[in-house]
């Protein structure tokens, strides 16, 4: 895949796809629908071809500011530019900006500010605190940009895409037949002293890694869908997905600001279908 040809999210994103498309994206068959239940920033969906979208995110900030983006992109765009200023780009800005999102009831300023928090936060971290408070630290980035191009492509991409926010597990068990559903949960650690709740507001536990891979079986072996899993190459992950087909290969781990720090990992795609049973 060439890099031109490849669409960007317009939100930066801690665990986001975007450089392993070319990895992922020739095992996602063709199918009338595609079902993501951990949309994220959404560049599988954003980069696949289907007719159909349902985007599922458990983040109900993330989901009121995409269905905003979706039928009102060209207001939102407008009333961002005055957050991406050379003023905005401040430390002492961004934590009010901050108080204030955590703070507002107002949805369309609560999306405008979760983007702008986005762009000028810590390396696309989205984080909360245990009483729900967002409390990503400033960025310092030199110019951050104004992802404008991205939110008119999104909205356009995805104009009668269906936005949920509902758990993983109804998502999947409400699947139609011939879907296809791509999962990128939270992934497994690759250390003894990373955390199964390092980047996830409640956690993403072990049980829930193993309820994802129930699921999916049980999924499969009663429906004609194709399921879909991106994970980190472990022991614990093949066996979780036990059934599955495998595909590993290496990546450059992204999480790390310092591009020194960011070693290839192994990932893994687990592919589940009538054929892999």
């Amino acid at each position: 895949m060439n890099k031109n040809t490849k669409n960007r999210a317009f939100l930066k994103w801690a665990g986001g796809k975007y450089s392993l498309l070319e990895y992922i994206l020739p095992h996602l068959p063709k199918s009338p629908k595609l079902i993501e239940p951990f949309f994220g920033a959404g560049s599988i969906a954003l980069n696949a071809q289907y007719d159909n979208y349902q985007l599922n995110d458990i983040n109900t900030d993330l989901v009121d500011l995409y269905k905003l983006v979706q039928h009102s992109s060209a207001h939102f765009v407008a009333a961002l530019a005055p957050l991406f200023t050379p003023e905005s780009n401040d430390s002492d800005f961004y934590y009010q900006r901050r108080e204030e999102f955590n703070a507002t009831d107002d949805a369309f300023r609560k999306a405008l500010l979760f983007v702008y928090l986005n762009r000028h936060g810590y390396n696309g971290l989205c984080r909360y605190n245990r009483k729900g408070g967002f409390n990503v630290p400033f960025g310092r980035y030199v110019k951050p940009k104004m992802p404008s191009a991205e939110i008119s492509y999104f909205a356009e991409r995805f104009a009668k895409a269906e936005f949920t926010n509902l758990d993983y597990v109804e998502v999947i068990k409400k699947a139609p037949d011939n879907s296809v559903i791509y999962c990128d949960p939270p992934y497994i650690p690759i250390s003894k002293t990373a955390s199964f709740t390092q980047y996830a507001t409640n956690g993403f536990s072990l049980q829930a890694q193993e309820k994802l891979a129930q699921t999916v079986l049980d999924i499969v072996a009663n429906r004609p869908v194709t399921v879909i899993i991106s994970n980190h190459d472990t022991a614990l992950s093949r066996r979780l997905y036990q059934g599955a087909k495998f595909n590993s290969f290496s990546a450059r781990r992204l999480i790390s600001q310092n591009p020194l720090n960011r070693k290839p990992v192994k990932e893994l795609i687990a592919i589940f279908c009538k054929e892999t049973k």
